[in-house]
C-alpha cells in the first residue's frame, strides 16, 4: 500500500515537471525560429545596404546638382546600418526593433526621393550599370518583404504561445519576453521603391 501511495505522489510530481519541460522547450523553439527569421531579414538588409553606395556613386556622375539628395540617401543608409546592428544583436529587444523600423522607413523615403529625382536624368536612366544596380535593388527589396513576412509570422506564433495559459506562467518565470513585429508605420514606406527606366 505504501508503494502505491508513493507511486501516486511520484506521478503527480513527475507529470507536471515533464509538462513544464515541454512548454519551456516549445517556447525556446519558437524563440529560435523568430530569431532565425530575423537573420534572414538581416542578410537581405545587408545586401541592400551594400548596393546603395554603388547606386549613389553611379548617380553622382550624372546628378552633380543633386548632392543634397544623394547625401540624404547615404545618411539614411548609415542610420539604417547602425539600427540593423542593434536589432541583429537582439531581435527580442523592442526598442532596437523600433529603431530599425524607423531607420528603414527613413531610408525607403530617401530612396524614393532619389528615384523621383533620377527621372529627370535620361542619360542616367539609360546607364547600363544603373539599370543593373536598380534591378538588383528591386529584387533585394522583394526579398526583404518576404523575409519580413516570415519573421512577423514567426513572431506572431511565438507571442501567441507565450501569452497562452499555462505557457504565460513559464514565460514570465524564464524571461521569454514579448517579441516585436517588423512593421513600417508610414504607408508610403511600405512600398518598395519603384524603379523604372523605361
Amino acid at each position: 500500500m505504501l508503494y502505491v501511495v508513493l507511486g501516486v505522489i511520484a506521478l503527480f510530481a513527475i507529470v507536471p515537471f515533464f509538462w513544464g519541460v515541454g512548454i519551456y522547450n516549445k517556447l525556446v523553439a519558437l524563440r529560435n525560429r523568430f530569431e532565425n527569421a530575423f537573420a534572414q531579414i538581416d542578410v537581405q538588409l545587408k545586401r541592400r545596404y551594400d548596393l546603395i553606395p554603388n547606386l549613389v556613386e553611379t548617380a553622382k556622375g550624372y546628378m552633380k546638382h543633386e548632392s543634397e539628395t544623394l547625401e540624404a540617401v547615404i545618411a539614411a543608409r548609415n542610420q539604417a546600418v547602425s539600427a540593423e546592428k542593434h536589432a541583429a544583436a537582439n531581435p527580442s529587444d523592442g526598442k532596437a526593433m523600433a529603431g530599425l523600423m524607423g531607420a528603414e522607413g527613413a531610408l525607403t523615403g530617401a530612396m524614393g526621393r532619389l528615384f523621383a529625382v533620377m527621372e529627370a536624368y535620361p542619360d542616367l536612366k539609360a546607364n547600363q550599370n544603373m539599370m543593373q544596380l536598380s534591378e538588383e535593388l528591386t529584387s533585394t527589396e522583394n526579398k526583404v518583404a518576404f523575409a519580413r513576412q516570415a519573421y512577423n509570422d514567426a513572431v506572431t506564433n511565438y507571442n501567441t504561445k507565450r501569452e497562452s495559459f499555462p505557457a504565460v506562467v513559464l514565460a514570465g518565470m524564464f524571461n521569454f519576453d514579448e517579441a516585436s513585429l517588423f512593421e513600417i508605420d508610414d504607408p508610403a514606406a511600405r512600398q518598395a521603391p519603384k524603379v523604372s527606366f523605361s
